[in-house]
């Protein structure tokens, strides 16, 4: 592999801007549309973040509620889980820093899914095999964005470099649904919605979970 991409901070990325995002779904449209992604497959999925209750102000109850939305894919990590945990290698890294499922190799263990804090790799039942994004490799090799950047109505998502990302957005990738990010060190900058908890400090819940 080449050392270009294994240094800390190498590789390529997304930036999502939650005081953007609509909760709209276009981007994980795109995503099912562009590869074909049968029933109940979701490389990138839109989740919704809900809490908060009520408070007494001058003897008023008051609502004190948020709601926010976070897109999530796989997020080519540092120190990608997935990799790790796969007893045949199909979890694979190409040069440019981006994970993907090498069909030759995967038995559909699985052992990837149920390892990776986002979610990502997901069993496609009708050919027994793992699927998960790669960042719309074809497209990126024709100089194209990534099918789901390109479709979001109020770019929310970008996509590159992810030490330009890192530069330009700051750092923060642990905001509450998404989980600690020193378990993997996700390729992921995210700009807070104004009511966004950190990881570790949530109250909120999944508001829809039937849908993710």
């Amino acid at each position: 592999m080449s050392s270009e991409f294994t240094q800390a901070g190498a590789g390529y990325g997304f930036f999502f801007d939650q005081t953007l995002c609509t909760g709209c779904k276009a981007c994980q449209i795109a995503c099912v549309d562009k590869h074909d992604l049968p029933l109940g497959i979701l490389w990138r999925r839109v989740v919704e973040y809900s809490g908060g209750g009520w408070r007494m102000v001058d003897n008023t109850a008051t609502p004190n509620v948020f709601t926010y939305y976070t897109s999530v894919a796989c997020n080519h990590c540092e120190s990608p889980i997935c990799m790790q945990v796969c007893p045949t290698t199909a979890m694979t890294q190409r040069e440019d820093g981006t994970v993907f499922v090498d069909q030759s190799k995967c038995v559909g263990c699985r052992y990837c899914e149920w390892a990776c804090p986002y979610g990502a790799p997901q069993f496609n039942a009708a050919v027994g095999r793992m699927s998960k994004c790669d960042l719309c490799y074809d497209y990126r090799s024709v100089g194209e964005q990534p099918a789901c950047v390109d479709a979001c109505p109020s770019r929310a998502l970008e996509f590159g470099p992810i030490a330009d990302l890192r530069a330009a957005h700051g750092t923060e990738a642990g905001i509450a649904p998404l989980p600690d990010p020193s378990v993997t060190q996700p390729h992921l900058v995210v700009k807070p919605h104004r009511d966004a908890q950190a990881w570790d400090r949530a109250t909120g819940h999944i508001a829809n979970p039937r849908e993710i």
